[in-house]
């Protein structure tokens, strides 16, 4: 028999940096080792199964992962989860809680912390490639994504949990008083996106940090790169069944998982309609659940930039190509709306259509390209329909073109319209299109309360403006408009420890990913007093004698 010590001293994870963003510029040694890998990869046709309690499940029933640039290249079969597999993940998760939760919060973070090291490392190529191959991003879009962003949450996470359980009350004499940081209740189901491969490591290890376990289900166009994720976590030595790998069709998935009275949270990113129908679930459900279960949610945005008569007409001008173009506007904080005054509106017009004409789209292994397909057919058909209603209602000034033959592509393009509540104002269309209303220049506070209301999201967004007092009255005219708000800059890009990303209104509940404010949804606070000298009399001074 054989006892575990355990380490008498106060230990600190290591202080959280960003990690650096390699240029992948010609020549350079990150150049070379990518595009080795990506030839690799692309010459795989893979198997994911669902991992379960740390055992991989091959149901039979499955799905395809292809290039969206090249649609008919299928880069993996991966297998789908039927209802019994979902009930599988959830015993698996509750199993594995009660030691997970029990180990000391340095040897969880240790797990994060290392798959952060192996993705700086070994493993960054191999995910920048899965996430470029079948999320069609970019060299650059993928390293800021997969492997930076990714990197800075895990990292970051450990940082501000540490601070966290750091956090306890003050004491009285003969008193000493604790709070005690429980995981929750129960599992957490982490539903992630197909745009960011660093929101599914999130969103899946971020309860996971604070003693919970999970039950994870990623997007299906993005398995590659959620499955390899998947497997940073196993070589980072996650124990079985903290996080269950569990890939297939969202509604059967879901209506399982909310149906179980073991449901303690969600953490979803993806779209409004859906988190809300899952909230409404929730609440029907709610008298079933073992406890109140915590609902996280992040779902998109109508994002704008507005432009102040004194704004450099040349930024407002970079800020839309590249916070409305960069991966095809598949952000969730890509510009979709812009206003600006008349008096700039021909030189920014001008200048952002001939940036425009340089912009280079295709497969992304071709390094020359600044963006490529958008995710798959569903989507393409979408923004398609935008483009149709923008040519019959408004004016196309630049792009507007769709080919789905090969890939999904859909050209980046600029409308203008006259009618500041036309649709392509008010709704997401999640694709490279950016409408533009021009205001009379003396109509810039009308302006603002236009913009405020004109939208139901609340995400991001940026000013333009040379003058500080137009700032600032941007700055609160809009104070509820935006999560995360831009002054003189593009309205995409949130780093991590930088600037906490969310919003509120109809983009989510502004739980801020990458935070401590995040971080602290997932757990439950006891209060622990203890006295030292009991009391031996059950009177008070006050009884005495008159």
């Amino acid at each position: 028999m054989s006892t575990i010590a355990s380490l008498s001293a106060v230990r600190r994870v290591p202080a959280a940096v960003n990690e650096p963003i390699k240029s992948y510029a010609p020549g350079s040694p990150e150049r070379v080792e990518l595009k080795a890998r990506l030839a690799a990869m692309a010459n795989e046709r893979i198997e994911i199964p669902l991992i379960i309690g740390g055992r991989e499940i091959r149901t039979g029933k499955i799905g395809q992962t292809v290039m969206p640039f090249k649609h008919s290249h299928i880069l993996a079969d991966y297998h789908m989860a039927g209802p019994e597999h979902v009930q599988q993940a959830i015993a698996a998760a509750l199993k594995a809680r009660q030691e997970w939760a029990s180990w000391p919060f340095e040897d969880r973070a240790a797990v994060i912390l290392k798959a952060a090291e192996l993705l700086a490392t070994t493993w960054k190529a191999t995910i920048n490639s899965a996430t470029m191959l079948c999320q069609a991003k970019t060299a650059y879009q993928s390293e800021i994504d997969a492997a930076c962003e990714l990197i800075d949450f895990w990292r970051f996470n450990a940082q501000y949990a540490q601070e966290i359980y750091a956090e306890q009350p003050a004491n009285g004499p003969g008193v000493w008083n604790q709070l005690e940081y429980r995981a929750l209740e129960g599992f957490i189901y982490a539903v992630s996106p197909f745009n960011f491969t660093a929101i599914g490591g999130n969103l899946s290890s971020a309860p996971a940090l604070m003693g919970n376990t999970v039950v994870w289900k990623p997007a299906s166009s993005s398995m590659l790169s959620s499955y390899y994720v998947m497997r940073i976590f196993e070589a980072a030595g996650m124990p079985p069944g903290v996080i269950n790998f569990v890939p297939g069709s969202a509604g059967p998935i879901t209506n399982t998982v909310l149906a179980s009275p073991d449901l303690a949270g969600i953490h979803f990113t993806g779209s409004t309609a859906v988190f809300q129908s899952m909230w409404k679930t929730v609440g029907e459900n709610i008298a079933n659940y073992k406890t109140y279960p915590r609902l996280v949610g992040e779902t998109g945005g109508k994002d704008f930039i507005i432009a102040h008569p004194s704004a450099d007409p040349t930024a407002v001008a970079v800020a839309i190509v590249r916070g409305s173009f960069e991966y095809s506007g598949q952000k969730c904080s890509a510009a979709s709306r812009v206003y600006v005054p008349q008096s700039l509106w021909d030189e920014v017009r001008d200048r952002t259509v001939a940036m425009m004409g340089e912009i280079k789209m295709g497969d992304p292994r071709d390094f020359r390209n600044f963006t490529s397909a958008v995710i798959d057919r569903k989507a393409f058909d979408k923004i398609s329909g935008y483009l149709d209603h923008a040519k019959q209602t408004a004016t196309v000034l630049a792009g507007g073109g769709c080919n789905g033959d090969e890939g999904y592509y859909i050209e980046p393009t600029l409308v203008q319209t006259e009618d500041a509540g036309h649709r392509l104002m008010c709704e997401e269309v999640f694709g490279p299109v950016v409408t533009a209303y021009v205001y009379p220049d003396a109509k810039w506070a009308e302006t603002l309360e236009v913009l405020d209301k004109t939208s139901p999201y609340a995400l991001t967004g940026a000013v333009f403006a040379g003058e500080r007092a137009a700032v600032r009255e941007a700055t609160s005219a809009l104070r509820n408009a935006a999560g995360n708000f831009y002054i003189n800059d593009k309205p995409t890009g949130a780093v991590v420890g930088q600037q906490p990303f969310g919003g509120a209104r109809a983009s989510g509940t502004n739980d801020k990913a990458g935070s401590k404010s995040n971080l602290t949804r997932w757990v439950s606070t006891r209060t622990i007093k203890e006295t030292f000298v009991p009391a031996s009399d059950f009177t008070y001074p006050f009884m005495g004698e008159e």
